[in-house]
């Protein structure tokens, strides 16, 4: 995650020290973005129907929540993007405080995409393939004209990440490195909204668009959009002008080492919990697409995608949330 939502951390928990098992409220970190929310609300109505643990959640930043994680205040991190505040997270790891169980997904890209039909065209909408040709970031300056910037019609355009973004100035550096400024301007977008605007807008007309994006979204959800071919990455390629392709970033399922003892058959549960960054992709699409919160877009996937979390669970454990939905 590239841009973290940073709010007050609140305790909305009572403490859940020297209480019976049959009485622990696990405490779940909300980080400040849907797909966390999303995936919080998958386990803890399996949690809560299936073993009969209550749970709540504690809200913070994801540096605050991490923190949280170590010192034993949040029982657990759904959605830890571990490369993101790899310095805390490695710590806790190290010291044995933090128990990462799984990985909920690691197939999650980032870098410059295009919607497909500029690709492919889409003879449904009746749109002609403007770059049939274009595959690779480096094929780019052949078709600067078909991304023709409206306000400097002598370049193209490419969407930049919004500001003060990690990949604001990496992208900014690949600029350079790749000479795209000889046919390109970098259009700084100031915002995530505007930036999404920016893409809506181009294919609700049936427009050429090119920038950056990031996985998982709503945006990747609902639009067909293709990610352009980079370098395959290396640490060497990336620390001299990032001439290659993003790092993926492994996001994983870890809890606070005492829930090992307290709720060892919650445990065994998160440690089979695996989606991917499609599927996530699909939950954040219906929950933008239908206006519903986190929770009601948990339930879909609950009833929708039965033969995958069914085997996360004991036979006994998945009926108990099947006859709950």
């Amino acid at each position: 995650m590239i841009s973290v939502i940073c709010i007050i951390f609140t305790l909305t928990a009572c403490s859940v020290n020297n209480i019976s098992s049959s009485d622990e409220t696990l405490i779940f970190a909300d980080a400040g973005w849907d797909s966390i929310r999303i995936h919080n609300a998958i386990a803890r109505f399996i949690i809560e129907e299936g073993y009969g643990y209550k749970t709540d959640e504690m809200t913070g930043s994801s540096s605050i929540t991490l923190q949280g994680l170590i010192q034993g205040d949040i029982d657990v991190y759904m959605e830890a993007w571990v490369d993101n505040y790899k310095e805390i997270y490695t710590s806790g790891i190290e010291s044995g405080d933090i128990v990462e169980l799984s990985v909920n997904f690691d197939d999650n890209t980032q870098g410059l995409y295009v919607p497909t039909y500029v690709i492919e065209g889409d003879p449904e909408r009746g749109i002609k393939a403007s770059a049939p040709e274009l595959k690779s970031i480096k094929d780019l300056p052949e078709y600067w004209e078909v991304f023709k910037d409206p306000d400097i019609p002598k370049k193209g355009r490419i969407y930049g990440s919004p500001p003060n973004w990690a990949a604001d100035e990496i992208l900014r550096k690949k600029f350079e490195t790749y000479g795209l400024s000889e046919k390109f301007e970098y259009f700084n977008p100031g915002s995530d909204t505007a930036l999404n605007t920016s893409i809506v807008s181009a294919i609700e007309k049936g427009e050429p668009w090119v920038g950056y994006y990031w996985e998982p979204t709503w945006i990747m959800g609902k639009y067909d959009m293709t990610l352009l071919e980079d370098e395959p990455y290396s640490l060497e390629k990336w620390e001299n002008g990032y001439a290659c392709e993003f790092p993926g970033v492994k996001v994983t399922v870890a809890v606070n080492k005492e829930v090992t003892e307290k709720a060892p058959e919650v445990v065994g549960f998160l440690k089979n919990y695996k989606t991917s960054s499609e599927l996530t992709n699909k939950m954040l699409a219906y929950m933008q697409e239908n206006d519903v919160n986190a929770t009601e877009a948990a339930m879909w996937f609950l009833r929708e995608y039965e033969d995958l979390w069914a085997q996360w669970l004991p036979d006994d454990i998945a009926n108990k949330v099947k006859k709950s939905l």
